[in-house]
C-alpha cells in the first residue's frame, strides 16, 4: 500500500526527519510518501499558523489520493485541518496527535504530552478533552520554537528533556508522547534515557493507517464528513471550490 505523510507545513528538512521516523515503523510492502506542503507557514504554532496551513494541506490530500495513496497521515500535532481533509478524501486520513493518544492509552493509565511552545499546549489541551483522555494526560510546553529542534547549537532538546524529567516526577507519568512531528527522530533516545515508552506520533500514525486500510475501513461520507457541497468559491479561494479540488 502507499500511505502519504503529509507535512502541512512548509519545512522540507523537517519532511526529511517525518518521513524516516514513518519508513522506520511501515510495513515493507508499504511504500511512504513524505510530502511537504507547498503553501503556508514554515512552522505551525498556534492557531493563526494552524488556519494558514489548512489549504496548503488539502491540495496535497486530494493530490495524494489522485496519485493512489491508500491513506494519508497529517503530520503535525495540532492535527491540523483533520476534519477537513477527511471530508475532502475517500481515503482513511489519521492525526498524529489522536493516534499517539489511543496508542498511549493501550500501554499506560496516566502519561503526559511534552510540546513544543505554550501558544501549542492550548489547542492540544482542547485535542486531549475532544479524544476523551481528560483524565488521564497532562500536555506541558517545553518553550522551545519548533525549528530549534533542527539547530544543534539550541538548547532545545536540553529543555525537551528537562520537561519530560519534570513529567515523570509531577505529573507521575507512566509514557511520554511526543508533541510534535519535528521531535519524531527523539523518540528512541529518549525511551532509552529515561525508561518510560515514549510515543512518536508519526510513527503511531502509519501504523493505524496500515491498519485501516488492511481492514478495508475508510472515513463515513454521512453527516460530519459527507462530501463537500459543490458551490462558488470566490477570490483567492476559487480554487478550493469542491469541484475544483475535483470532489
Amino acid at each position: 500500500m502507499r500511505i502519504a505523510v503529509i507535512n502541512p507545513n512548509t519545512t522540507a528538512s523537517m519532511t526529511a526527519t517525518i518521513g524516516d521516523a514513518a519508513r522506520r515503523v511501515a510495513n515493507p510492502s508499504t511504500v511512504i510518501d513524505a510530502i511537504t506542503s507547498s503553501m503556508g507557514p514554515a512552522s505551525i504554532e498556534g492557531y493563526y499558523d494552524e488556519a494558514l496551513a489548512v489549504p496548503g494541506l488539502l491540495v496535497e490530500i486530494a493530490r495524494a489520493e489522485k496519485q493512489g495513496a491508500a491513506a494519508a497521515v497529517i503530520a503535525c500535532f495540532d492535527d491540523t485541518g483533520l476534519d477537513a481533509a477527511r471530508a475532502l478524501a475517500a481515503i482513511p486520513v489519521v492525526g498524529i496527535c489522536e493516534a499517539a493518544l489511543a496508542s498511549t492509552a493501550f500501554i499506560a493509565q496516566r502519561f503526559s504530552v511534552v510540546t513544543t511552545m505554550e501558544r501549542s499546549r492550548i489547542p492540544i489541551e482542547a485535542l486531549v478533552h475532544r479524544y476523551g483522555m481528560t483524565g488521564r494526560c497532562r500536555v506541558r510546553a517545553a518553550d522551545i520554537p519548533v525549528l530549534s529542534l533542527e539547530d544543534p547549537q539550541s538548547n532545545a532538546r536540553d529543555r525537551l528533556r528537562s520537561e519530560i524529567a519534570a513529567a515523570l516526577k509531577d505529573d507521575r507519568a507512566e509514557a511520554i508522547v511526543l508533541g510534535c512531528a519535528g521531535m519524531a527522530d527523539l523518540c528512541l533516545d529518549l525511551w532509552r534515557e529515561f525508561s518510560v515508552p515514549v510515543v512518536d506520533g508519526v510513527a503511531a500514525a502509519v501504523k493505524q493507517a496500515e491498519a485501516l486500510v488492511a481492514m478495508g475501513l475508510s472515513t463515513a461520507k454521512r453527516s460530519a464528513y459527507a462530501r463537500p457541497v459543490d458551490k462558488r468559491y470566490d477570490g483567492a479561494m476559487e480554487a478550493f471550490a469542491p469541484s475544483a479540488m475535483g470532489v
